[in-house]
């Protein structure tokens, strides 16, 4: 195990109409003037805007709104923000929403305390110094945007889609009610939940040796989404298996699951440059290119595949040819995503064979390598985008 220093000081409020002590929350973190950022109609047609709206008036908080964050965060509404936020002096950002809304948020933040382009921050390693306190409303569970202080936005003229990170941005609480997930179409329950175990695997697959108690936090929640994704997609309304799933979001992602180990992230880079060009949903594109990626670095570490194969997917071990029981669990996720409703290929999500260039190019590794369990040229990551144009069962 690696030497590791973790810090995670957001406060989780988690359970039944916790909502409403939004303004209680805010004034505790010292916002007075705030800005409410949310995504579409659903959280004024549900009433959760009026209900947060509601506890800040209460709390005697003036609050400006702004809404129409759209998946894929945009540049041109994190200006928009930006202008509202350095116009009225607001002093903190709530976001009611995912995680798009979550990281639209930070961009906000930190953008407003900037006297340059925020964009100087994504893509780039600019440190952040500067940022507005966040606090979230988290309506969809997967991108774990609520407890880490990582944040992914596009920008629309070329499609360009960056990220950026500091424990500036982690937010200062996050509120999670389950029952806020029960109106949750099945495609983005679904979609979620691939994100969630894609941020558990990109830990998962690690070069750093005797990582036993994080090995087995990965597997444990790996086995709780495989539980619980079929019973809310079965029974949207199951509060515990949506507590179980919601909880599971944030620990996949707060990296209390990724301290003292090498972590690999070659998947969501590759899978950005999709959802950036195609405009797709981020576990979508997920769950086409990371049993892609699998099949392609596999033989990096066999045991490793093999491990996860036997452990969570319940495949048998073949102790004379363990390359078998990798492939069978490579196999077994697959199989699993297309079993809760995800595409497993170029075709199922929308993508074209013919734009594997451009997809390379956007990237924007050249001759260079990308990091991580195993590093990757132009021409890997080209062989990885073909593996996933041409995936079946």
């Amino acid at each position: 195990m690696n030497s590791f220093n973790f810090y995670s000081p957001t406060e989780f409020v988690f359970g039944k109409d916790t909502e409403k002590q939004c303004g209680t929350l805010v004034k505790k973190y010292g916002g007075s003037r705030v800005l409410v950022h949310y995504g579409s109609g659903s959280a004024v047609r549900s009433g959760l805007i009026e209900r947060v709206t509601a506890s800040l008036e209460a709390a005697g908080i003036t609050y400006f709104l702004l809404g129409g964050v759209k998946p894929n965060p945009r540049d041109t509404k994190i200006r928009e923000g930006i202008a509202i936020c350095k116009k009225e002096n607001v002093d903190f950002i709530l976001s009611v929403g995912g995680g798009s809304c979550i990281d639209s948020s930070k961009a906000i933040a930190l953008g407003s305390l900037y006297d340059g382009d925020f964009w100087d921050f994504y893509g780039t390693g600019k440190p952040v110094e500067r940022a507005l306190p966040v606090g979230t409303v988290l309506t969809i569970a997967a991108a774990g945007s609520e407890g880490s202080g990582a944040s992914v936005v596009t920008k629309e003229e070329g499609m360009e889609k960056r990220d950026t990170g500091s424990d500036l941005l982690r937010p200062k609480f996050s509120v999670m009610n389950p029952e806020l997930l029960f109106t949750l179409p099945a495609y983005q329950t679904a979609c979620g939940a691939t994100d969630i175990m894609a941020h558990v695997f990109e830990r998962y697959f690690t070069t750093t040796p005797e990582v036993n108690v994080t090995d087995r936090l990965c597997e444990a929640l790996l086995l709780t989404m495989i539980q619980e994704t079929p019973r809310v997609l079965a029974d949207p309304c199951n509060y515990e298996a949506r507590a179980n799933i919601m909880w599971a979001g944030t620990v996949a992602h707060n990296d209390i699951v990724g301290v003292g180990r090498a972590q690999d992230w070659n998947s969501h880079g590759l899978e950005h440059e999709l959802s950036g060009l195609y405009d797709v949903a981020h576990g979508a594109g997920l769950a086409v290119v990371m049993p892609a990626w699998m099949e392609y670095v596999v033989d990096t570490d066999v045991m490793r595949f093999a491990q996860v194969a036997v452990r969570v997917w319940g495949c048998q071990m073949d102790y004379f040819n363990p390359r078998n029981t990798a492939l069978a669990g490579i196999r077994a996720f697959r199989q699993f995503l297309h079993s809760i409703g995800m595409p497993i290929n170029f075709e199922e999500l929308g993508a074209k064979e013919e734009d594997i260039p451009t997809l390379v190019e956007k990237l924007g590794i050249g001759d260079g390598v990308r990091g991580g369990f195993r590093s990757l040229n132009a021409e890997d990551v080209a062989n990885i985008y073909r593996i996933a144009a041409h995936a079946s069962l």
